[in-house]
C-alpha cells in the first residue's frame, strides 16, 4: 500500500465517505505491519465541501484546470507595472472565469449527488482566486488534495489598486549609464507588453472555453432534469404495477382457494351420487325380487 496512491484515492471520496474510508485504509496498513503509514492515514483531514468539490474540478476538468493555471502565471507577470485601464480589463477577465469555474464545480458536486450552497460556491470563487494569485497556492490546488478552501492572498492587484503611471523621462543629456538604465527599463517594458498580450489572449480563449462549458452544463442540466423526471415516472409505473402485482396475487390467492373448496365439494358431491346411485340399484333389485315372489306365490 502505497501512501501517495491512498492519499489520491481519499481525496476524490465524497466528504461523507472520507472518514470511513480512511479508516479502512488505515486498519488495512495496520494489519499489513506497516504502522508509520497506518498513522499517517489516520492524519487525513476530512476535506470541507468547498475543497472537495474544487477538487473535484482539478480531477474531472484538467484542461480547464491547466488553463487557469497557465492563465495565473501570465497574470502574476502581467500585473507588473500595467496601466489603470489594462488592469481593470484583467480583474474582469478573472472574475468572470472564477465564478464560471465555482460554476462548474458547483455542477460536478450535484452531478455526484451533492449540493452546494451559495456560501460554499463563494469559498470555491475564492480558492480559484488564490489559485490565479499565489503560485503556492496553484501548485497546492492542482494536486486536487486540498482539505480546506483558500483565500487570495491580501496583496493580490484589484482594480481599485491600479498602479501609479511611470513618470515621463526628463528631455536632457544623460550620462551613459543612465542611457543604458533607461533602455533596460523599456526593454523591460516591451516585455512586459508582450506578457500582457499573452495574458489577453489566454484570458480569451479561456472565456470562450468556459461559454462553451457552461452551454455544455446547461445542456447536461437540462438532461439530468429531464432524465431524473423520467426516473420518477419510472418508479412511480413500478410502484403502481407492484401494487398491481400484489393485488393480482392476493386475487390468484382467492381463486385457488375458491378453485380448491369447489374440487373438494365436487369430489364430496361425486361421492354422494356414487352411494345413491348404489343404494338406488339395490333398492331396485329388491324390488324386482320381490315382484317375482309375488307372482310365483300368486
Amino acid at each position: 500500500m502505497d501512501l501517495d496512491a491512498v492519499v489520491d484515492e481519499l481525496y476524490g471520496l465524497p466528504p461523507g465517505e472520507f472518514t470511513a474510508a480512511r479508516d479502512e485504509r488505515a486498519k488495512a496498513a495496520q494489519a499489513a505491519g506497516d504502522r508509520e503509514l497506518a498513522e499517517q492515514i489516520r492524519r487525513l483531514r476530512r476535506p470541507a465541501m468547498a475543497a472537495w468539490a474544487s477538487n473535484l474540478l482539478v480531477r474531472e476538468q484538467p484542461g480547464d484546470a491547466e488553463r487557469l493555471l497557465q492563465l495565473g502565471e501570465a497574470l502574476r507577470q502581467a500585473h507588473q507595472d500595467l496601466d489603470g485601464e489594462q488592469l481593470r480589463e484583467l480583474s474582469a477577465q478573472q472574475h468572470r472565469l472564477t465564478l464560471a469555474l465555482a460554476r462548474e464545480a458547483s455542477g460536478l458536486a450535484a452531478r455526484a449527488g451533492r449540493v452546494i450552497s451559495d456560501d460554499t460556491r463563494q469559498e470555491i470563487q475564492d480558492t480559484l482566486r488564490a489559485v490565479l494569485a499565489d503560485p503556492e497556492a496553484a501548485e497546492q490546488w492542482a494536486k486536487g488534495r486540498l482539505t480546506k478552501p483558500l483565500s487570495a492572498p491580501v496583496g493580490f492587484p484589484t482594480p481599485s489598486q491600479q498602479p501609479a503611471p511611470a513618470p515621463a523621462p526628463r528631455r536632457a543629456t544623460r550620462p551613459a549609464g543612465e542611457v543604458a538604465d533607461l533602455d533596460a527599463a523599456r526593454a523591460r517594458r516591451r516585455e512586459q507588453q508582450e506578457s500582457l498580450k499573452r495574458a489577453r489572449k489566454q484570458a480569451a480563449e479561456a472565456e470562450r472555453e468556459l461559454h462553451e462549458r457552461e452551454g455544455e452544463l446547461a445542456a447536461a442540466e437540462g438532461e439530468q432534469s429531464r432524465a431524473e423526471e423520467e426516473q420518477q415516472q419510472a418508479e412511480q409505473r413500478v410502484s403502481d404495477l407492484s401494487r398491481q402485482l400484489r393485488d393480482a396475487e392476493r386475487e390468484q390467492q382467492r381463486a385457488r382457494d375458491a378453485a380448491r373448496k369447489a374440487r373438494d365439494h365436487t369430489r364430496d358431491a361425486d361421492r354422494a351420487a356414487r352411494d345413491a346411485r348404489r343404494r338406488a340399484r339395490d333398492a331396485a333389485s329388491r324390488a324386482r325380487k320381490l315382484a317375482e315372489q309375488t307372482r310365483h306365490k300368486a
